[in-house]
């Protein structure tokens, strides 16, 4: 039987491709290819108020950007983070294992079941994709993001961002894409090691980036992007 592929990271500024090593099912909500579709890679493309203009219409624009990249079936997020601040982290848990790789940018930081006037400040992201090895269903897929997404909130409310709504939990703009191949791993919660797995990777890789995005402010005397 061969080993399975292995997921790896590619830096190409203003690129960052996140090569899963395979086709897999990938399940997001990235603005080109929302829900359930099948990826090889995922893809970061750092933009600037230059490149995205308040009149412009993203979706024509991203799906050039990509074709000239030779990567239309790619999954893409947009982010206003410098993609060389890029956080990755593998973690192993009885066999199971979980690779994440986050952009975090927290500009545009809110608290949930809340929301604040944005017009005038600034803009950034938390973009975070998961892939796994395990072949699951669509099912364990959803329940897969739903441990992501708790991983990324128990990391931003540790760092401790405060707001005058209260302490951050994440972004405006945040986007998580979970990365399996088809199988029959039916769950992935709190109480199996695939979820162990996929909850430590998102969260340290998460953690260390919102650090490295606090750091970036303080020593700038400015937010960051």
């Amino acid at each position: 039987m061969n080993a399975p592929a292995q997921s790896r990271l590619i830096e190409d500024h203003p690129w960052l491709a996140f090569d899963l090593g395979a086709p897999m099912q990938v399940l997001s909500w990235a603005i080109n290819a929302p829900g359930f579709v099948t990826a090889r890679h995922i893809l970061w493309r750092e933009v600037r108020n230059a490149d995205l203009t308040l009149d412009m219409d993203v979706h024509p624009w991203l799906e050039r950007q990509l074709r000239a990249r030779g990567a239309a079936d790619a999954v893409c997020f947009l982010t206003s983070r410098d993609v060389r601040h890029v956080h990755q982290h593998r973690a192993r848990v009885e066999g199971a294992e979980a690779h994440s790789v986050a952009t975090v940018g927290l500009g545009n930081a809110e608290r949930v079941g809340t929301r604040r006037d944005k017009a005038t400040t600034d803009w950034g992201t938390i973009n975070i994709a998961v892939a796994v090895q395990t072949g699951l269903t669509q099912a364990a897929m959803i329940e897969a993001m739903s441990i992501a997404a708790q991983a990324r909130t128990a990391a931003i409310i540790e760092l401790g961002v405060a707001l005058p709504t209260g302490i951050a939990t994440g972004t405006g703009t945040d986007c998580i894409a979970i990365a399996a191949p088809h199988g029959a791993g039916a769950y992935t919660g709190l109480h199996t090691a695939l979820g162990e797995a996929i909850g430590a990777a998102v969260y340290h890789a998460t953690k260390v980036g919102g650090a490295r995005w606090i750091q970036d402010t303080q020593t700038k005397g400015r937010p960051s992007p």
